[in-house]
């Protein structure tokens, strides 16, 4: 039997409720199968309080040996700043293992109604996750006097804009094939022309997928008023990040919201995450919706190559919201939805 080394990293808030109800339902999913051997660690904003860093020194360098990360949410504005939790964990990992595709999948999962008329969309989103409008490249002068200046300054490498479009184009062809690659070269003349070109490039190495090119306050419309007509979206950092919470909004709430934040080239390990952040408010009261971190535990199945795993996973998470279980805030508790994917797996 296959053993999977798993880095559960817990973090804020909520994340805690999710990550024990995602590691159930892992279990459950394992049984009989394969096995994972899990690692605790205590990095979040208390941890951060206590010991001023986010993580310690020697974190990536720990996290490295690992098959796979599983993080629950990160942040605690009341007492941390998110700038410095984000950056002091979150980025870190992702830009040390070059986990430079960001997945997010988006659809109307059976029972959930969302906000729109459409039905029967299925969008993967996916972005950039190392460089771009996120590089960190920048700074303040002059801090504090009449002439402060703050500069935040966009790299975008040939070699990200190129593997993240090459990525985009092979889920493309694995799905419905079409892509939809999004920039606003209208009016970022340098870095967006720059996108538009690379992908008319590559477009010539795909002739089976077909291409779409769309501004990104185009494309945010496009998501609203048709998002049936939407299979593969591709994009930059900032613009990706933004896209991807229309997303979750359309396919029903944040609580949908799962993500995988991969290394390709599987030179390192990639991290899962639902992306519905902390809810500090919320907290402890067993009432956060299981079902993003959930998801994301199916997407790392998938990339460790446990395909009939994860699309079981899949399978009892869409029983439990047919039955009306996750489809609406604070309706079921979260032990009750986790209880109904894991009756959905073992039956």
């Amino acid at each position: 039997m296959t053993t999977y080394t798993l880095a559960l990293i817990p973090g804020d808030g909520i994340g805690t409720d999710v990550t024990d109800a995602a590691m159930e339902v892992l279990a459950a999913a394992a049984k009989g199968r394969f096995s994972f051997e899990t690692t605790r660690f205590p990095w979040s904003c208390e941890y951060y309080l206590e010991h001023g860093t986010m993580m310690p020194a020697d974190g990536i360098e720990t996290l490295r040996g690992f098959d796979a990360i599983y993080l629950g949410a990160v942040g605690w504005p009341e007492t941390v700043p998110d700038s410095v939790s984000l950056h002091g964990l979150l980025l870190p990992i992702r830009k040390a293992f070059n986990q430079y595709a960001n997945i997010r999948p988006h659809r109307l999962l059976a029972g959930v109604e969302g906000p729109l008329k459409a039905e029967g969309f299925d969008i993967l989103c996916i972005r950039e996750n190392t460089e771009g409008e996120y590089s960190g490249a920048g700074g303040r002068v002059h801090e504090g006097k009449d002439n402060e200046v703050a500069v935040e300054t966009s790299v975008f490498t040939r070699v990200g804009v190129e593997r993240i479009l090459r990525f985009g184009f092979e889920q493309a062809r694995a799905r419905r094939k079409h892509l939809t690659s999004v920039t606003k070269s209208n009016a970022q003349k340098y870095s967006m022309v720059f996108w538009d070109e690379v992908t008319r490039e590559l477009a010539a190495e795909y002739p089976d997928v077909t291409v779409s090119q769309m501004h990104i306050d185009a494309m945010a419309a496009k998501m609203v008023m048709a998002p049936q007509d939407l299979d593969v979206v591709v994009a930059s950092n900032l613009f990706g990040d933004i896209l991807t919470d229309l997303g979750a909004a359309i396919q029903g709430g944040l609580g949908f919201a799962a993500s995988a934040n991969i290394n390709p080239d599987r030179t390192a390990p990639s991290m899962f995450e639902p992306v519905h952040g902390s809810a500090p408010d919320i907290a402890g009261l067993n009432i956060a919706n299981p079902i993003a971190a959930i998801w994301s535990v199916a997407q790392m199945l998938e990339h460790l190559g446990e395909g009939e795993a994860s699309s079981a996973v899949l399978s009892a998470i869409e029983a439990a919201t047919a039955k009306g279980l996750g489809c609406r805030p604070g309706a079921s508790s979260t032990q009750e939805i986790t209880a109904a994917v894991i009756a959905a797996l073992e039956a």
